[in-house]
């Protein structure tokens, strides 16, 4: 990616040395939508215990322990530097682009880095879950260690495999926007069944947000060929069968939340061609 190093964005709020938050330690995540890091250690957790670990995130209380790291120093600079042109990226695109494809006005997401844990609006915020948007506080959760466990674990490098993170974050944000955040939610309400289907169907639109952000950057020279397939590893590195397969040797497509990576990779590719919010409609594809 073509990008410069300097300043850092106002819709950063940098909590990494707030020692773990400030809460009680103890919540349930019933509004958010679990991170593409967590899914994986859920499915491992799962499988070696026999106990659906994904239950916590339904709201029943759960406790967490604080895990103990040292603080940020100088080097994570120019990482908060990339983060924060990324953050700003993305929104200043969608701040044009929701009001001229969607007749939608736009207003800013913040963005949360943290260490370990911290409190959000949809309850404590974990490493371990991964970045998510939290509807209720209309904020983005991040430790910066998931960057590196999406280049070592799931191998996906590169900075706009992580730039595809955040964008596909801010991509929630947008569904929160448009109104279409709120109807999935009471449609899960009222149709437990189809709760798996329409989480899935929201994941591949936020991919396909992302995909349309990704088209702007490249009209602007920003990425080349090169990011363009390291966003699609990224897509397919976090797909549900392929972590399901690494996490139990086999695949269960009714239990998907996020869809499968040759979803995942044909939603973002969709949007990356595109770069048109009605070319994302996921829930008229099936």
């Amino acid at each position: 990616m073509e990008w410069t190093p300097g300043g850092g964005s106002n819709d950063i709020e940098d909590r990494r040395d707030d020692g773990g938050g400030s809460g009680s330690g103890f919540g349930g995540f019933g509004g958010i939508h679990l991170g593409i890091g967590g899914t994986i250690v859920l499915l491992v957790l799962s499988f070696f215990f026999h106990r659906n670990f994904f239950a916590m995130f339904s709201g029943a209380p759960t406790e967490t322990r604080p895990a103990v790291s040292e603080p940020h120093t100088a080097a994570n600079d120019r990482e908060y530097q990339f983060v924060s042109f990324v953050l700003d990226d993305v929104q200043q695109t969608w701040e044009k682009m929701l009001p001229e494809q969607a007749n939608v006005p736009y207003h800013h997401a913040k963005l949360v880095l943290f260490r370990d844990y911290t409190d959000s609006g949809c309850g404590t915020a974990q490493s371990a879950t991964g970045p998510f948007y939290c509807p209720e506080d209309e904020k983005v959760y991040i430790d910066l260690s998931f960057f590196d466990e999406l280049k070592s674990r799931f191998g996906a490098p590169g900075e706009f495999a992580q730039a595809y993170v955040i964008a596909h974050e801010i991509g929630h944000h947008v569904q929160k926007l448009l109104g279409i955040e709120g109807k999935v939610q009471r449609l899960r309400r009222q149709e437990p069944a189809e709760a798996n289907p329409l989480s899935v169907r929201l994941e591949l639109q936020a991919d396909c947000f992302a995909g349309v952000w990704g088209h702007s950057t490249e009209q602007r020279r920003i990425i080349d060929q090169s990011d363009v397939r390291a966003g699609l590893a990224a897509a397919a590195a976090v797909g549900d069968d392929r972590l399901q397969r690494m996490a139990t040797g086999h695949v269960s497509p009714e239990s998907f939340t996020h869809g499968s990576s040759a979803e995942r990779m044909h939603w973002f590719q969709t949007g990356l061609d595109s770069g048109q919010i009605s070319a994302c409609n996921t829930f008229s594809s099936r």
